[in-house]
């Protein structure tokens, strides 16, 4: 993945060769650096006005054409060149100069004048399917024949580079339109860029750009809008995505489905469900967007994931009272809501009913229904189930093997257990952390701790990757057995880990509770920069704020910010809490409002705490005004929120406002009766 300090190559070939391994030879432009590319966005040049996309004499905002007009009476020889001979030409040349030979003719005249009209280059461009050959032609262009810089043909030589998938050369095509030429990219030039490094999976750098989007002045249109949202989404940052979906709607752009279904994606990954429950049977509705199987097996999935399975219920009886389609994710996601609220036999019905309805069951469905039986002790059914994939040849994976072997340890078959990983292997499956910490903790419940001991050991000696599940399973069978020196042992080898990534001691160190072990972990790898999860900033917070160290709290949250990182509702609700105890009212304050102004989608717990901060800083004014903002918010649980705000007085010593607030929750809850 293409990382914000990587160097940045603008090559400049002296040849065309067959294969791309040998463009190392060639010199190259100067070497530009992806920082010096997002920095420069803080000190734009002074660009040109974007020319719309629409069209080679469009305008905007009144703005100068791109292409400086030539004078009214210039004739190019367009229409007397051949372009598809010229093309066959141009094909022939491996060298630069091969290909300036072949251009040469066409030269301007010695009163500045071109031959050939830039609409006439571009679409020379356009249709020479090489990118080195398209490179080599911009520079023709630009440094031989003296054309003045377009947008337009900057766009598709960029798009001949991202084809070939050359991200670095792209890039320095960006900086050099920014920065060296004064070319303000348009629309189209950012969403090319970021559409491409999405697909190819780098979405820290196409997120990057957001920043020099900005600079540029450059709106998003709703497709790039989407993109930068399921990009932010799928990198884990959801307060960046909701943020950029609050700025999709104060554009009074429509949002369409796609835009909807990232959106609730994202309020779902963020646990704001019921902003997430408002957007699908309120805003979709009203935009006339009707809520596709994905809508609704985002929510379903999101309830599920947190233990809401009561309301996942009666939300797939909704779906099916409205006669919404099924589709298998939300097959497979009711498989598991079943379960989880022991109705095995309703699950069965379902499962053995997909097919019926044009659903054939993946093998998420046969693992999950084989867990299902599991957990309500139908054994006989699950090793059915399992049977019944191999005699028809249903593909199995770990996860299958991973829940016969967790079986096969609750009915106290450990034997067959310990066969299922020899099976497992004969058939080219490779067990994974789960399958040996399964192993490990079906050894240490029997008793077998030299058994479990002894494979723990040579999987650190092995090499093989050690996840938070295994090394906290073995302390488990360590504590549990007594051995609490050797669990001691075990934390303490995490402080130099040698054979786990350091991201990985740390949460295992946060997880266990261990504050001083995972805290010096925790600056050595922030230290040399190998931190790169935003989930570990996250345990880091967590463990800090349990213990009370109020202090760690802030410091984790500031490296964390520096890195670049978009805070969720939780972290921000965390960092309230420890400026609160550290009497810092002013930085809390700052933190609300910025956070506020960069479309952060909070929870009610932020807005709650913030109003307990101005209690305790007796900024009743402050209090007053929030309290009124909140009673207008649709979002707000208004009862919950009187609770809150009388509590805040009451604390105060302002009895009588707590009482009238009071006699508004008993006053709103009669008309409600009533």
């Amino acid at each position: 993945m293409l990382d914000k300090a990587t160097a940045i190559p603008l090559p400049q070939p002296s040849s065309f060769p067959s294969s791309p391994s040998h463009l190392s030879s060639h010199p190259l432009k100067p070497t530009l650096s992806w920082n010096s590319i997002v920095a420069a966005s803080t000190h734009p040049v002074s660009p040109p006005p974007i020319l719309s996309s629409t069209g080679l004499g469009g305008r905007r905002g009144g703005g100068r054409d791109v292409w400086r007009r030539a004078p009214r009476n210039h004739h190019y020889v367009d229409r007397s060149v051949d372009m598809d001979a010229l093309l066959s030409a141009l094909s022939q040349t491996t060298t630069p100069e091969e290909l300036y030979a072949v251009m040469s003719p066409y030269l301007g005249t010695p009163d500045g004048r071109h031959q050939l009209s830039p609409r006439f280059m571009v679409s020379l461009l356009s249709r020479e399917p090489d990118w080195r050959r398209s490179l080599a032609l911009l520079d023709w262009m630009l440094d031989i024949a003296s054309y003045p810089p377009s947008v337009f043909a900057f766009n598709v030589v960029l798009r001949n580079a991202l084809r070939a998938r050359q991200f670095p050369l792209a890039l320095g095509l960006l900086h050099e339109m920014r920065l060296s030429l004064s070319l303000s990219p348009d629309a189209v030039t950012y969403s090319t860029l970021v559409s491409a490094l999405g697909q190819a999976g780098h979405l820290d750098a196409a997120l990057s750009l957001l920043p020099l989007l900005d600079a540029d002045g450059v709106f998003p249109d709703l497709p790039l809008l989407t993109t930068l949202i399921d990009l932010a989404r799928k990198l884990g940052d959801h307060s960046k995505a909701l943020s950029l979906f609050s700025r999709l709607r104060r554009a009074r752009i429509p949002p369409d489905l796609i835009a909807f279904n990232s959106a609730l994606a994202a309020f779902a990954s963020a646990g704001l469900l019921r902003d997430a429950r408002r957007l699908l049977f309120d805003e979709m509705p009203a935009a006339g967007v009707a809520p596709d199987a994905i809508s609704y097996s985002t929510l379903l999935a999101a309830l599920v994931r947190r233990r809401r399975y009561l309301e996942a219920l009666s939300l797939f009886n909704d779906m099916r009272a409205r006669r919404a389609p099924l589709d298998l994710t939300t097959c497979n996601v009711m498989l598991d809501a079943y379960g989880q609220l022991d109705m095995a036999r309703e699950a069965d019905r379902l499962f053995w009913s997909m097919r019926r309805i044009g659903i054939p069951p993946s093998v998420v469905s046969y693992n999950t229904m084989l867990r299902v039986y599991g957990d309500a002790e139908l054994f006989g059914e699950a090793i059915h189930l399992f049977r019944l994939m191999q005699r028809k040849e249903i593909e199995q994976n770990v996860v299958t093997y991973n829940t016969m072997i967790r079986i096969y340890g609750k009915s106290l078959e450990h034997e067959k257990a310990g066969n299922l990983v020899q099976d497992m292997q004969r058939k080219g499956i490779q067990p994974n952390a789960i399958t040996y910490s399964t192993i490990i903790s079906i050894w240490g419940r029997a008793g077998k701790l030299f058994r479990a001991a002894k494979l723990f050991q040579k999987l650190r000696s092995s090499g093989v990757e050690i996840d938070p599940v295994l090394y906290q399973t073995m302390i488990a069978v360590y504590e549990r057995s007594g051995l609490v020196g050797h669990a001691k042992r075990l934390l303490h080898d995490l402080k130099h880990p040698e054979n786990i990534p350091k991201e990985t001691a740390i949460k295992i160190l946060a997880n266990a509770g261990r504050v001083e072990e995972a805290a010096w972990v925790f600056r050595q790898a922030v230290g040399a920069g190998e931190v790169k999860d935003i989930s570990v900033f996250r345990s880091m917070m967590d463990l800090f704020s349990r213990n009370r160290k109020h202090k760690n709290v802030v410091e984790v949250f500031e490296k964390m910010r520096g890195q670049g990182y978009f805070p969720d509702s939780e972290m921000i609700a965390i960092v309230l809490n420890a400026y609160g105890k550290l009497q810092e009212f002013d930085r809390a304050d700052a933190l609300y409002q910025e956070m506020r102004e960069e479309g952060c989608v909070f929870t009610d717990r932020v807005h709650f705490q913030m109003l307990s901060l101005l209690g305790a800083r007796r900024d009743f004014e402050g209090l007053e005004a929030l309290l009124e903002r909140l009673r207008d918010d649709p979002n707000i649980d208004k009862r919950e929120l009187h609770l809150v705000a009388a509590g805040v007085y009451e604390r105060a010593n302002k009895l009588d406002e707590a009482s009238k607030i009071i006699a508004q929750i008993k006053n709103s809850n009669a008309i409600a009766f009533i």
